[in-house]
């Protein structure tokens, strides 16, 4: 499922325009981006945990030349799914 179709299906269910409904999931989609961009977590009840992880520098290796290579810290964006997604998915 793209964005068109998830936009589509949510109109479809809560009767409003696409238009409407597209704005409405930007908007979410912009205030996690926003809210994880600041360090802090977004939790979605029955869903999952939005949050920010930062990952240490370190070494790696050029698997080519097996020359050693500087990985620089990096914040990463990471999704913990609730217990209930899990179980709907398992189904």
């Amino acid at each position: 499922m793209n964005k068109t179709e998830l936009i589509a299906q949510v109109a479809e269910k809560t009767g409003l325009s696409k238009k409407d409904t597209e704005s409405i999931i930007n908007a979410a989609v912009d205030t996690i981006a926003a809210t994880m961009a600041q360090g802090d977590k977004v939790q979605l009840s029955g869903f999952g945990i939005f949050e920010v992880k930062d990952r240490q520098a370190r070494v790696g290796r050029n698997p080519k030349t097996k020359e050693a290579i500087e990985i620089p810290a990096s914040r990463q964006p990471v999704f913990k799914p609730s217990k209930a997604l899990k179980d709907i998915v398992a189904e």
